[in-house]
Parts: C-alpha cells; structure tokens; sequence
C-alpha cells in the first residue's frame, strides 16, 4: 500500500481517489480506510495534489455582555431601490445583550468613512463614552477601513471582526436583517427614495425596540430590558403563574414557565469557555 500511494501515478491523490483507480486496474490491496490509516502511521496523512490545503481559521475572541452598551456588532444590508439594480444601504447597529438596535442610517453607498459618523452619533446617543465597549462586525472594506479604526480608537472601543468568509461570526446583525426585511409592510417593489427607505427603518426600529417582544431575553421588548424595567415585568408573570397552578394543580405536569430575567449574551459562544479568547467585555 506504501508503494501504491508513494508512486508517480497516486502520489498526488488522496485514497478516497487512489482504491477505485486500482479497482479499474484490477487491483484491491485494501479499503480507503486501511490507506488512510497507514498514511496515518507513517506521518504522511496530509494534504496531496499542487491546490493549497484548506485553511483552519482562529476563531473570533468571544466576549461576554452582561450589563447595557458592552458589545455590539453592526452590518450593512441592501434595501431595494426603485429601479432593479438600484440599492440604498442600511448601517444597522444593535447592542447584542439588549437586543436593542442603538443606532442605524441609510445611505446611497458603503463606505468607512459613513460607518465612522455612525458610531460616534450611538456612542453619544448611548451616554457611553467613557465606558469600555466591544463593536464587532464582519471583514468588509466599510468595517475595515482607516477612517473607521481611526473612529474608534478615539473612542477607546474594542474592535472584534470575523473570520474571513464566515458569516455566521455576526449572526446577531444577520438575525436583525432578516426580521426586519421579513416585516409584513416590507415593500416588495422596492423603496422609491432615500427619504422613504429612512422613514420605513425609522419605523422599523421604533416597533423593535418598544414593542417587539424579543423570544431570547423572555419576551420583552428591548428597550424594557436596556432599561432593567424587565424584571418587574418578568416576576408579574411569574406571580401570574404561579397563582394559575396553586388553583388547579392538576393542569400542571412539572414546573411553571422560567419567567426569571434572561443572563448574560455571548458574542460567538461557540469558543469553550476554558479558551484565553474568552473575556468580559467590560
């Protein structure tokens, strides 16, 4: 099997390749899983052929949101213009912890210089100037431009990006797109202006944050909970519940709904929490 694989005529091929071009040879010296195994044992179970292997990327530090204004992740969709082929550009910025969107703009181009007046106006908006702040997004050319690092090491915030070509590094921003593009008076042929498409997201982000009853953070909008009115409302239920089941017991089968205020949100939880990667935003 050495030989086979070591030859001019497979020593660029994997096995999966090499075991069914030795069968059209009239050849079976072993399964694909024997090859690999003795490749393994002689420590040549690596990458075969002149295409470079794939790329094993670190993933993005996780940080932890526990308290308002700690992280947030922003991102640029498309909104349809009036004409096909026509767009304007939502810069949509949320806080991942409250779920609250902090600050947008519409314009009719991407660019890092635009994104760099953004953050300012949220981080006033916010009143959380002199307060340690993560801002992740994805690589694009808007999030990584000069003007934007700039922007935001005046403002002591911490950049976070994703991976290259990853994008569920950003799933709180892509979450958010989507919901608001999924609206029932999304309109389907297009927005006529920029004036329009600004009024509709203005819209869009009052009902999100005052009304919108948010399923991660125990269906309360985010506003109640950026403001910790979420916890009177939660122990309401909760008291609801619990009279509910004291006056007919027999319509439970275990416990009352968890009505207690949601924890902490992790930015890409996928890294172990043992990982340096990991920290506190704050």
């Amino acid at each position: 099997m050495r030989e086979a694989c070591n030859s001019a005529e497979f020593s660029s091929l994997p096995p999966i390749q090499i075991v069914p071009k030795l069968a059209d040879q009239g050849r079976y010296l072993a399964s694909g899983s024997s090859f690999y195994r003795i490749l393994r044992v002689d420590g040549q179970q690596h990458h075969r052929g002149r295409a470079k292997p794939p790329v094993r990327r670190k993933p993005p530090t996780s940080y932890k949101a526990s308290a308002p204004c700690e992280v947030w992740t922003w991102d640029i969709t498309w909104m349809p213009g009036p004409v096909a082929g026509m767009f304007f550009y939502l810069f949509l910025i949320v806080e991942i912890g409250r779920r609250k969107i902090v600050g947008w703009e519409v314009h009719e181009r991407e660019s890092a210089d635009l994104a760099a007046v953004l953050i300012p106006q949220a981080v006033l908006a916010e009143g959380c100037i002199a307060r340690p702040l993560v801002l992740h997004a994805d690589n694009g050319s808007p999030m990584n431009g000069a003007t934007m690092r700039v922007t935001m090491e005046k403002l002591g915030i911490t950049a976070s990006y994703s991976r290259s070509r990853v994008s569920n590094d950003n799933p709180d921003s892509e979450a958010l797109f989507r919901t608001c593009k999924y609206r029932p008076d999304w309109p389907s042929k297009g927005f006529a202006t920029k004036t329009e498409a600004q009024a509709w997201v203005e819209s869009f982000t009052s009902w999100y944050n005052c009304e919108h009853l948010y399923a991660a953070i125990r269906f309360v909008t985010p506003n109640a909970r950026h403001a910790g009115h979420d916890r009177a409302t939660l122990a309401n239920r909760a008291m609801l519940y619990a009279n509910a089941r004291a006056q007919n017991t027999q319509r439970w089968s275990g416990r009352t709904r968890n009505w207690q205020p949601a924890g902490p949100v992790w930015l890409n939880p996928e890294t172990e929490i043992s990982a340096p990667e990991i920290r506190d935003a704050a």
